[in-house]
């Protein structure tokens, strides 16, 4: 299994430990923390929610391809549901690869692919007792790749 969700706290070291081996130089990671404000508006917490058998199924053939298109050793990627707050981990992705920058491209590859295409929801409240549906395909840091990676999920 290359992708999960959990309710739990996402536990970096278990997830990178089985990735590593002696075929790679390369291990990258990103790590998206809850913030305590989004677009000028103080934030409460998170909740999030999934589709998640059709979450899993979409986010293991995402890293799948990933894993064959960078020509990977390895690839991890656990995403948080349910209710969070500031400073909470909300997304671990881990990649290695024979060389740093094939590690580099495909752990942002896989960042964006899974922002834009699993079927996860961010439901934000804010300080001043409101809260809204976050669009997750609305974030301006959207990075654009070359790759078919999911035509047809």
């Amino acid at each position: 299994m290359l992708f999960s969700l959990t309710e739990k706290p996402i536990r970096p070291d278990l997830l990178r430990s089985p990735m590593l081996n002696q075929e790679a130089g390369g291990f990258c990671v990103f790590e998206g923390w809850v913030r305590n404000h989004h677009l000028g508006r103080g934030v409460t917490r998170l909740d999030y929610e999934a589709y998640q058998a059709l979450a899993l199924k979409v986010g293991e053939k995402i890293l799948h391809e990933i894993l064959d298109q960078h020509s990977l050793t390895g690839i991890r990627a656990e995403h948080r549901i349910g209710s969070l707050v500031p400073g909470d981990l909300a997304i671990w992705v881990g990649a290695c690869a024979p060389h740093r920058d094939k590690a580099f491209e495909a752990c942002r590859h896989a960042v964006d692919e899974i922002k834009a295409h699993v079927p996860i929801w961010k439901h934000e409240f804010y300080t001043d007792g409101s809260d809204e549906w976050v669009d997750p395909t609305a974030c301006h840091c959207a990075h654009s790749h070359s790759s078919k990676t999911t035509e047809g999920a």
